[in-house]
């Protein structure tokens, strides 16, 4: 199945030897004469020519070689650089070189600076005001407070993306200014659309659901905003009980920001178009439906209480199709209960991800598959709880000859799935194993497009669940495959090396059944084949 490695191209070349000599030649001479003289704009050499991606994969050679270095990054600070992204390198990172970023970069249009805390908010909001045509910006866990935001706000009009997660020092008055620019007063940041605000400081859950609300409500185009208050602003705005909602720091109130979006009237439906929502209860589906028909993507936790739920909602969002799933109680609610949001959905769900959910009956995985034909990604975390009816199992004896299980348990197939993980947590009976076994064999056959292939912790030898597809042969298109913790032969794994296809990821980690003299001898054959492949195994 792996394929050998790639003849490296002439540019990739061409870079590693760029980045093989600049230490010695580019990055010496700056470092001995220029590197604390920030008013020294360029140094010429061979990277001035290099197209602006050229020079952000340079950046990212020199980084994952460890080569990168403060004066290699002033160097490629270019003024035709249009996107930049510091997260892999924040330690080199301090407020000089953001001072720099302005003076060099004013074309960029991609800025990420996610994990940069040694950038102080002065330097921050230089760079918000000195960089007009920011699209995307990162400040994750770097030190943004209100003075940053309110510069964001003010002079970032173009940008459609922004990330503030785990900026302890973002308030929700911080927030507020980010919605909206007092002086001018008009919406700040028009465009964005995406919004990443988890992990923040809570200071006040009141204060915190209005700012969320207030964010809502004056940011005309925002799709995502990511953050734990969400659904309580959603239900703050479906309510329409929003006395006591003013703020005495010049912003308009809520109720002037509704009659803005076109809900005067006492009593007219709200709406907003978010297509993503996080972390929604079970029991306001229906207000959060009300409020957001539009959405796409949606995470749910549900109780413990089965039977009719929410999840009846599901269906009614015509938009929807990507669906988490998670079980907050203490008991897991059964597979067969995502059964009708599966039918209802049908083709339209294209992502299904299931937390903590109990497979009581071995069928229910194979009947849910069948109901969502045009599934792309499914992922799911299951416990199989022991049978009552079963006394006491003796301890397995491996089978000889090898089973040979049905692989017609899904009929209509799978021919978009480009994505499968399943985790079973506990031992799984063994009335179960059969059935369990043919889901999965039948899904590696009629699943042509599966790239990613993570089958952890399962309990039982998955031999003989490979073997029809290898056999055929079916994961002609699979790029990655995790088997961590599961019972896999080595023989089966000699099986994949000799097969065609782009595998190049095997995780084999803590694999019961595969030895350290296995894992050498996997070793040697990717090196005398001269394999793209890279397995892991402990």
């Amino acid at each position: 199945m792996p394929q050998r490695r790639a003849v490296p191209t002439l540019t990739t070349l061409c870079l590693q030897n760029l980045a093989q000599h600049m230490q010695s030649l580019w990055v010496k001479d700056y470092s001995d004469n220029y590197l604390d003289e920030y008013e020294f704009r360029f140094l010429v050499g061979p990277f001035n020519d290099l197209a602006c991606g050229l020079v952000q994969e340079l950046l990212q050679l020199l980084g994952t070689s460890r080569r990168l270095s403060r004066a290699a990054l002033h160097l490629l600070l270019l003024p035709h650089l249009r996107q930049l992204s510091l997260r892999p390198c924040p330690a080199l990172v301090n407020n000089a070189l953001g001072h720099l970023i302005v003076l060099r970069c004013q074309g960029l249009t991609v800025l990420d600076l996610g994990g940069c805390g040694r950038l102080s908010p002065s330097v921050l909001v230089d760079l918000a005001e000195g960089l007009p045509h920011l699209s995307r910006l990162g400040l994750a866990h770097t030190q943004a407070n209100v003075q940053v935001l309110s510069a964001v706000g003010s002079c970032c009009h173009h940008l459609r993306e922004l990330d503030v997660t785990g900026c302890k020092k973002v308030t929700p008055r911080a927030l507020r200014h980010l919605g909206y620019d007092r002086l001018a007063r008009t919406p700040g940041c028009p465009a964005l659309r995406v919004l990443l605000a988890r992990d923040l400081e809570h200071t006040g859950d009141g204060d915190m659901v209005a700012a969320v609300a207030f964010l809502l409500l004056a940011l005309p185009c925002l799709e995502v905003l990511a953050h734990s208050a969400l659904p309580d602003a959603l239900r703050l705005l479906h309510s329409q009980q929003l006395d006591g909602t003013e703020d005495s720091e010049g912003f308009p109130s809520l109720k002037e920001l509704v009659q803005g979006r076109g809900a005067a009237a006492e009593g007219a439906p709200l709406t907003l178009p978010l297509r993503q929502l996080e972390e929604v209860e079970e029991d306001v589906l229906s207000t959060v439906h009300a409020v957001c028909p539009q959405a796409e993507e949606v995470s749910v936790w549900l109780g413990d209480n089965p039977g009719p739920s929410g999840l009846r909602e599901l269906p009614g969002w015509k938009s929807l199709s990507r669906v988490t799933l998670g079980c907050s109680g203490r008991h897991g609610r059964a597979v067969a209960e995502v059964l009708p949001l599966a039918q209802g959905l049908g083709t339209r769900l294209h992502t299904l991800t299931l937390h903590g959910f109990s497979c009581r009956d071995p069928l229910s995985l194979s009947t849910l598959l069948s109901s969502c034909p045009g599934l792309q990604s499914f992922s799911a975390e299951l416990e199989v709880p022991p049978d009552p009816h079963t006394h006491d199992e003796p301890p397995e004896e491996p089978p000889a000859p090898p089973p040979r299980w049905a692989t017609d348990l899904l009929p209509r197939g799978l021919p978009r799935l480009q994505s499968f993980s399943l985790t079973l947590a506990g031992p799984v009976p063994a009335a179960h194993r059969p059935v369990l076994s043919s889901t999965l064999a039948s899904l590696l056959c009629e699943a042509p497009q599966l790239q990613t292939l993570r089958l952890l912790a399962v309990p039982f030898p998955l031999d003989s669940v490979l073997e029809p597809a290898l056999a055929r042969p079916a994961l002609r298109e699979l790029r990655e495959l995790s088997l961590a913790e599961s019972r896999v032969s080595a023989g089966s794994v000699w099986l994949l090396l000799g097969s065609d296809g782009p595998l190049r990821r095997l995780d084999l980690s803590r694999c019961p059944d595969i030895h350290r003299r296995d894992y050498d001898s996997f070793l040697q054959t990717v090196r005398k084949q001269w394999l793209d492949l890279d397995i892991t195994w402990e």
